[in-house]
């Protein structure tokens, strides 16, 4: 039976109403044309659905069934039609996130690009600063959350949640090619000039800390702000240093940088996303803080 699913709406509203004038006001139609369609409802049903009374219309007892099941479908799709927008109203805004250098690289440049295909109505403002300036932007109120790089220690009220984990590797530029060809204690490379993030930033805590362990003092011979310095300044053959393995390996696989071989463990570092627990999210801010956390886990 093809029954045109206009006519149920109709039937809907007639019945709601008790009244055929009230429904055609309603649905926005005519007296006659709501009559014409009931007649036609029926005629394809071969049922009477409505008895007409002085006042309105009073459902017959097929009417009573076939109402019982278009309301409960007319209920579904109003609650269908108040999801989508309330999708519409929610996938818009603007959402404010931090990103280390290394997280902008490593995740967050190809997880934005994903993420506007897909929500092209919320806007994204980034500020990329180091790890603790970016902790204390948090903790302050002005970002909805953070992407950084760990380990690091920071406040109670920062929830963190592991997006990925990668490796750095020591390498030099071209001129360092024979001393890629062999492993050697890490001592024994302390006599090149060595390139890393300045002091007073996590990594360079970090790296302090790994020499440490080994017995040794890391002392550089030229400090950046950003690790994305790091590459260009070592692929220039100014000196050695750690960067992620991600970001130097197409240089590594174009012979551009040479991969160094110290007989040490690689410290393992990780990109982690914080949001502050004190302060709840907006709408579009909780969208990308879930999407960026299904990637992560991808």
């Amino acid at each position: 039976m093809d029954i045109n699913f206009e006519y149920y709406k109709i039937f809907y509203h007639v019945a709601k109403y008790g009244n055929i004038t009230k429904a055609a006001a309603a649905l926005g139609s005519s007296q006659p044309n709501v009559t014409r369609i009931l007649k036609l409802l029926e005629s394809q049903l071969d049922c009477r659905l409505f008895f007409r009374e002085a006042r309105g219309v009073r459902l017959t007892e097929e009417g009573e069934k076939l109402f019982s099941h278009v309301d409960a479908a007319y209920r579904h799709l109003l609650r269908a039609e108040e999801e989508i927008g309330r999708h519409r109203a929610e996938a818009s805004g603007i959402v404010t996130i931090g990103a280390t250098e290394t997280a902008l690289h490593l995740f967050l440049l190809d997880a934005i690009r994903d993420f506007r295909a897909k929500y092209p109505q919320i806007r994204i403002r980034i500020h990329n600063h180091a790890t603790r300036e970016l902790l204390r932007l948090l903790g302050g109120g002005k970002l909805d959350f953070a992407v950084v790089t760990a380990p690091f220690q920071t406040a109670a009220p920062l929830f963190r949640e592991e997006l990925l984990s990668f490796c750095e590797i020591l390498v030099g530029g071209t001129q360092y090619f024979s001393l890629g060809q062999k492993q050697d204690e890490l001592r024994a490379f302390l006599q090149y000039p060595w390139i890393g993030l300045g002091k007073g930033t996590v990594t360079y805590e970090f790296y302090r800390e790994f020499f440490a362990g080994y017995g040794l003092e890391m002392e550089l011979a030229m400090e950046v702000a950003t690790s994305d310095l790091m590459i260009p300044l070592i692929q220039n053959n100014l000196g050695i240093g750690f960067v992620p393995k991600p970001l130097a390996q197409p240089l590594l696989d174009t012979h551009r940088l040479v991969q160094l071989h110290p007989a040490c463990a690689y410290p393992p570092r990780r990109l982690e996303l914080l949001h502050d627990k004190r302060r709840p999210k907006s709408a579009a801010a909780d969208i990308f803080y879930h999407y960026l956390k299904e990637t992560g886990s991808h």
